[in-house]
């Protein structure tokens, strides 16, 4: 009997996914196990595997093009077997989908199609009659939107989580009278689904939690001088990233509301200290995270970062190993960048950006002066989870913790 092959959740906050390569054909015998697509998730690209068996009897959503989860793909059965019925009922379904909007955040399958209750509310300054979807209230709330303001899509103008999407860029978008036409030597260049997802969960981050940002300057000659000492008693020398890692987690230790997320009416306190680094992509940018690093020594949180950078340069990481981080460092000195400011990764409530170390006249505590390795951290946090008084005081005792890498790492 035919069945339909359903788009699942390849990743914890996967939402839609885009096919990017069939790896059967239409006629092709599939096996349970077999990877059956590619699919495009909003961190990486992953092998989708067949659970049923049979042949691959008709392909729904082509190369390129995206579904959401509990979407219809592809429908497999036995060789020759009539599956008119079948795709008249996916289409009826899909129609009445369209009328609808999966508001309950995690996407999951409605095989009924069933209705949301829609919340009728009066109480609006303006004292028109909003009718909006619970998401998109609280999506409404977090961004600090006015519902009244949003023009609904929905049934009856419902206002429904696309519509709060739209307006969202709609606010954040500067204003142009301006209509851009592209000239002969313009390109223009496709947004993968990879880099929506991740401007979408950018502007998320950006526009919900309020963001601000401490920045100091720290002295790493001792740093680089312990660094250079361990190396040179191992055979494979220790990264400045895992380094930090470390210094950060044993901060955290110290300020464990650090390690925290918003949960609209709780705080979540995280028991493990799982750090991301911030890696570069061609097409975007991925965390690999090391998990519970206040309980690793430095030597393991730089098998494991080696690991997982690799991984993320080769597409081969799993949801498990870049989702959920507590807290995220992005380095861009490599690249000279001096200072920057960085935008929070959700879950976490704080990020650490790091620029370059590099050689400068600094006046000692003799008044006299000496040329030191100095280096710019800048902390951004969310002011509804951190204060900035905790903020300030870790991103002081991260400093001292450099200044003095001893006491951290033995």
């Amino acid at each position: 009997m035919a069945e339909q092959v359903l788009m699942i959740a390849l990743s914890p906050t996967m939402e839609t996914g885009t096919i990017s390569k069939w790896e059967k054909k239409e006629g092709d015998r599939v096996e349970s196990g077999e990877v059956l697509c590619q699919v495009e998730t909003d961190k990486a690209t992953m092998d989708y595997e067949a659970i049923q068996e049979g042949v691959l009897l008709k392909i729904l959503v082509n190369e390129g093009e995206q579904a959401g989860i509990g979407f219809p793909i592809a429908i497999i059965g036995e060789e020759g077997e009539d599956i008119t019925e079948l795709l008249s009922s996916i289409k009826v379904g899909a129609d009445r989908q369209g009328q609808l909007e999966d508001d309950n955040g995690d996407n999951r399958e409605r095989s009924d199609f069933q209705k949301e209750k829609v919340y009728d509310h009066t109480d609006f300054p303006k004292g028109d009659r909003i009718i909006a979807s619970p998401l998109a209230r609280r999506m409404a709330e977090q961004r600090g939107l006015d519902l009244a303001s949003v023009k609904g899509s929905g049934p009856r103008g419902r206002i429904i989580k696309r519509d709060i999407l739209s307006y969202a860029e709609q606010v954040a978008s500067t204003p142009s009278s301006v209509n851009v036409k592209p000239t002969a030597t313009d390109e223009i260049f496709p947004v993968t689904a990879k880099r929506a997802i991740i401007a979408q969960r950018l502007a998320e981050s950006k526009f919900s939690a309020p963001h601000y940002y401490l920045r100091l300057k720290v002295r790493t000659d001792d740093f680089m001088k312990a660094r250079k000492s361990l190396n040179q008693s191992i055979e494979k020398g220790v990264s400045v990233n895992a380094f930090l890692i470390k210094f950060v987690a044993e901060t955290i230790k110290r300020h464990p509301i650090i390690n925290s997320t918003w949960q609209k009416d709780t705080i979540l306190r995280h028991g493990s200290i799982d750090i991301g680094l911030a890696v570069a992509q061609n097409d975007g940018l991925i965390t690999p995270m090391v998990r519970d690093c206040g309980n690793k020594g430095i030597i393991e949180i730089e098998n494991e970062l080696k690991d997982l950078i690799n991984k993320a340069l080769n597409n081969k990481l799993t949801p498990e190993e870049y989702s959920g981080a507590t807290f995220t460092i992005s380095n861009l000195g490599s690249f000279g960048i001096e200072e920057f400011t960085a935008i929070i990764n959700p879950p976490g409530s704080a990020i650490l950006a790091v620029g370059k170390m590099e050689r400068q006249p600094v006046v000692n505590n003799d008044n006299n002066i000496e040329i030191q390795t100095l280096m710019t951290m800048t902390l951004s946090c969310d002011h509804r989870v951190i204060d900035g008084a905790v903020g300030a005081a870790f991103l002081k005792d991260l400093k001292d913790i450099i200044e003095n890498p001893i006491r951290a790492l033995y």
